[in-house]
């Protein structure tokens, strides 16, 4: 029972969450698993590292027409109906593109089927807490979903280079096939759309239709200034996970090195997303948590531009995860709470949405690189930006509840 209102929270809703999460965190591990082989990948089906690039940067390019569509399916149906096809998307062209061979453009052509499925899982992040959760669950329970992302791309950074000691890379993406087909069939067995009754008030429950949701969401200031934060953020994020080993490769790492320094930025936003959005939803604060945030990633962003050794650049790699990331599920219930009574899919559509178009930067990255491959004038066009999304954060006014 809730302590204060007396609305029942089901078990349950632990089961649900925990599928949902299933299939997020194999739709983060089949989007990101040639960034860190890029070279390796290049060779094998004789294109260049930028049309390797484009696989990850294709989920972007794809979630920007669908966003839209995917909300109005998750507010209307609800999101069992919408995950669902997701799911299943994800799960038949995942194995697609693992039994591909050494076929680019079959490659091509199933990743972007995946890409497409995206749209469906990422919109329903804060409908399934709405659905589920309490209040003063909401950012714990949208943390933990980002957890997830980020163990499925923590996986596809570390795994990948050590699975292609020994297999190949059409072997490496059917076990992924595999492994994103038996998360789809898990989800449509185990999910639920709602608890017998509600877990909150009626006030706390009760949104709009979407177009009208639409329409007051726009007129928000708090989310247009979130907008900007999350823009950047996952630019910046988008931008060093798709070039991760162009980025670090004229320093004089390697490739083992490129998915190390992945891997240690997604364990850092994995602690992050744990700690930071439970401390949130305790205190009932969002803004402090996102300033922090924001403040505290601008050193890591700088170790890893200009790191020498391993030891710093893993570290730098970590601090810019755990405070980046751990912003994410703060701000996006912060978007729910400061768009009410804007349905949850149709604010949480919106934000994944310019977070996606982010793929500008990644593309902005790979020009502003120069003639010998190096990255560090995008990395430092990175840090301004990240600035400029921290001094933001002073714009923004708490929500009253």
């Amino acid at each position: 029972m809730n302590d204060q209102l007396n609305y029942k929270l089901y078990k349950t809703r632990w089961l649900v969450l925990a599928v949902f999460m299933l299939i997020n965190l194999t739709i983060q591990l089949l989007w990101i698993s040639y960034a860190p082989i890029t070279g390796l990948a290049a060779d094998f089906y004789h294109v260049s590292d930028l049309q390797i690039g484009f696989l990850a940067m294709s989920f972007m390019i794809a979630f920007i027409p669908l966003s839209i569509p995917a909300s109005w399916l998750i507010d209307t149906f609800g999101f069992k109906v919408a995950v669902g096809i997701g799911a299943v998307m994800m799960g038949l062209f995942g194995l697609a593109r693992g039994m591909s061979g050494n076929d680019y453009r079959l490659v091509l052509i199933s990743t972007i089927g995946i890409a497409a499925a995206q749209p469906f899982l990422l919109n329903a992040w804060t409908k399934v807490a709405a659905n589920w959760f309490g209040i003063k669950e909401r950012a714990t329970a949208v943390g933990l979903v980002i957890l997830a992302n980020l163990v499925g791309t923590a996986l596809g950074m570390a795994l990948t280079p050590i699975l292609i000691e020994n297999v190949t890379i059409p072997q490496i993406q059917l076990l992924y096939g595999v492994a994103a087909a038996v998360s789809a069939l898990l989800f449509l067995i185990f999910a639920r759309e709602k608890p017998p009754t509600s877990p909150c008030s009626p006030e706390e429950e009760t949104r709009s239709l979407m177009l009208a949701g639409l329409k007051h969401m726009l007129k928000v200031k708090g989310f247009w200034l979130y907008v900007i934060i999350w823009f950047i953020g996952m630019g910046i994020f988008n931008g060093i996970t798709t070039w991760v080993e162009n980025i670090i490769r004229p320093r004089g790492f390697s490739a083992m090195d490129a998915g190390t320094m992945g891997a240690m930025m997604i364990l850092g936003g994995l602690i992050g997303a744990v700690i930071i959005p439970a401390i949130s939803d305790r205190t009932g604060k969002r803004i402090p948590f996102l300033r922090v945030g924001m403040v505290c990633a601008i050193p890591g962003l700088v170790g890893m531009t200009f790191a020498q050794n391993s030891i710093l650049l893993f570290v730098s790699a970590f601090l810019f995860g755990f405070f980046l990331i751990s912003t994410s599920p703060v701000g996006m219930q912060y978007t729910a709470e400061v768009t009410y009574p804007t349905p949850e899919g149709t604010s949480n559509g919106l934000i994944q949405l310019f977070g996606q178009a982010s793929v500008v930067f990644v593309y902005l990255m790979e020009a502003l690189k120069r003639s010998n491959g190096d990255f560090m004038p995008a990395m430092l066009v990175s840090l301004a930006l990240l600035v400029i999304s921290t001094l933001v954060t002073f714009l923004m006014k708490e929500v009253k509840r």
